[in-house]
């Protein structure tokens, strides 16, 4: 009995400690050259001050979850554990998400004398990740980009001049991002006031957001890659 309570402890710390690690990782390659002026310096600051303050939070709540699970029952013990494991797999992404929000539509703009010699305009995984960075900013809580959800260990990044997210290649444009949030009107004004947009546009891409109040992300199915956690005793 002992060894079992000793197991499932272990379990759940794995599982806490997990959700905290991805905390600190990130959705976008670093940048070799920083040419944020000071406004977005400050803006990024405040963003890191905010991720800590929740940071904390989640740490504090999973010493309050270990506590109340030492204090209960094998079978209380085995639903808390049941419970924290159904939690994180929504929140590391998987299972299905469900809820309103707003879908993007990114297309080409093609110009007048346009020719097949002039190269199709694409998503580079700098002008995805400024996107990914804005939608998170202004209350996106999930994301999905051409069906392939977006988790904090996801990687944007480019492979042989493609953009690939979940180490798969994005199809070509037209493609749809959905996003879930509580506030679909206030994130559609914001994104189609964005920099993103702007910045979309002078690289010939057209950005339409639309509201939904009932949409299904997927959920993310590529390995996690966790190490195994091995007990031992005494």
């Amino acid at each position: 009995m002992k060894k079992n309570s000793k197991w499932m402890v272990s379990v759940i710390c794995l599982f806490i400690g997990f959700m905290v690690a991805i905390q600190f990782q990130t959705t976008t390659q670093p940048e070799v050259r920083d040419t944020r002026d000071e406004w977005e310096v400050r803006e990024a600051l405040q963003d890191e001050q905010k991720n800590q303050r929740e940071l904390l939070e989640k740490i504090r709540a999973a010493d309050k979850t270990l506590e109340d699970y030492e204090a209960q029952s094998s079978q209380e013990q085995l639903a808390t554990l049941k419970e924290s494991i159904d939690l994180l797999e929504s929140r590391v992404g998987l299972t299905e998400a469900k809820g309103k929000g707003v879908v993007l539509n990114i297309s080409p703009i093609f110009q007048e004398g346009f020719s097949s010699e002039q190269l199709y305009p694409s998503l580079t995984p700098q002008m995805l990740s400024r996107l990914i960075n804005e939608l998170n900013t202004y209350g996106a809580e999930d994301i999905a980009i051409a069906n392939e959800r977006l988790t904090n260990l996801s990687p944007v990044r480019d492979v042989n001049g493609m953009t690939y997210v979940n180490n798969r290649p994005l199809p070509s444009l037209p493609l749809t991002i959905q996003v879930l949030t509580d506030q679909p009107q206030k994130l559609k004004d914001y994104m189609e006031a964005s920099q993103s947009r702007d910045m979309l546009s002078i690289e010939n891409l057209d950005m339409e957001v639309e509201t939904s109040e009932t949409m299904t992300l997927p959920k993310y199915d590529a390995p996690l890659h966790l190490e195994i956690l091995e007990e031992t005793g005494e």
